[in-house]
């Protein structure tokens, strides 16, 4: 009688379905862009792919990613400072992928280092421009059109920006140290400081506010933060608007600072496939309008068009970025830290 149980049993297990295993990719993201929202859901529901996300500053990413070593379950990176990929880059927190559409969408100088094999470590998304907002009641356009004078006496008393340890600072701080090199690039960020109206604070948006305030006369922002001001319909904004220009730095010279939001798989990723299929997904067309549109990020993609009006109308006639490497900038911040407490600038 036992035997003719066990016998029944193992037919009826044989009989049971077995279920597909859930498919998930879990992402650790710098992003705290509301808007973002849509593009999680939609690559969930064209997939059927569920996304835990973790939301972090660069910064804390980066420490929980060294702090979980291999058990950590990350699948995805999502950083918004390309100094801060640049790091992650070398201190092998990623897993270097060859991907054909990512490589023909996204152009050379916004990925990381491949290796000798050809893999890639991480790719650039989408680009900010860190650009320079002025009074127009009381400053000249010619006297804030390059990032060297935003430390030149003749604006004493007139600058607002934010912390200088802020990645967004560290970056352009990087870039211009290669540019002028450290005695002068030191020398530059002091005059910042004796030029500064007010002490460093808040972001971005309270910088430019200070200004249509009079509080300062220019300030320092990436160009995202301006656009969602230009597009709001409020009195408020669009006094600020009325109020302020805004300068595309260096066209003279080395062209304008430009910052990355980038992606990376996890150097310990569980669904390297998924992450792959993630990173691609937003390099597609319909992802790369949702950068510029949901957040008023320039496209990295190659060939996307935009039809953001605010991104379009700060560069109506086109402007010239620079084209320093990311890893130039990246080795620079240590030397720009140093000389950031050296003149005092908080």
């Amino acid at each position: 009688m036992k035997k003719q149980i066990v016998i029944a049993t193992l037919c009826l297990a044989a009989v049971v379905p077995v279920f597909a295993q859930e498919q998930i990719l879990n992402i650790y993201s710098a992003r705290h862009y509301p808007t973002d929202e849509a593009l999680y859901s939609n690559f969930t529901r064209t997939t059927g792919i569920k996304i835990n996300r973790v939301d972090a500053d660069d910064a804390g990413i980066v420490a929980r990613l060294k702090a979980e070593g291999s058990s950590s379950p990350a699948d995805i990176i999502l950083l918004v400072d390309a100094t801060r990929l640049w790091r992650g880059e070398i201190e092998g927190l990623f897993l270097p992928i060859r991907s054909k559409l990512l490589e023909d969408a996204i152009p050379l100088q916004l990925r990381g280092k491949a290796t000798p094999t050809g893999e890639t470590p991480w790719f650039g998304l989408s680009t900010r421009a860190r650009v320079i907002v002025y009074d127009k009641a009381r400053i000249k356009r010619e006297d804030v059109d390059t990032y060297e004078e935003l430390g030149d006496p003749k604006n004493k008393g007139k600058l607002c920006i934010r912390s200088g340890s802020h990645p967004y600072n560290l970056s352009l701080f990087g870039s211009v140290t290669e540019h002028l090199g450290e005695v002068q690039a030191e020398q530059w960020l002091k005059g910042m400081v004796a030029n500064m109206a007010r002490s460093p604070k808040g972001g971005d948006t309270d910088q430019i506010k200070g200004v249509a305030s009079g509080e300062c006369g220019i300030a320092v922002t990436n160009t995202y933060y301006l656009a969602r001001i230009m597009r709001s319909n409020a009195a408020d904004d669009q006094a600020i608007v009325d109020r302020i220009g805004v300068v595309f730095p260096n066209q003279a010279s080395w062209g304008t600072h430009i910052n990355i939001a980038g992606g990376a798989v996890a150097r310990n990723a569980k669904n390297v496939t998924h992450a792959i299929r993630f990173l691609e997904y937003l390099a597609s067309p319909g992802a790369q309008h949702h950068f510029a549109n949901g957040n008023n990020e320039w496209p990295a993609a190659k060939g996307v068009k935009i039809d953001n009006a605010a991104l379009q109308a700060m560069t109506a006639s086109g402007f010239k970025s620079e084209t320093i490497p990311i890893s130039v900038v990246g080795m620079n911040q240590i030397k720009v830290q140093q000389m950031l407490d050296r003149v005092g600038f908080k």
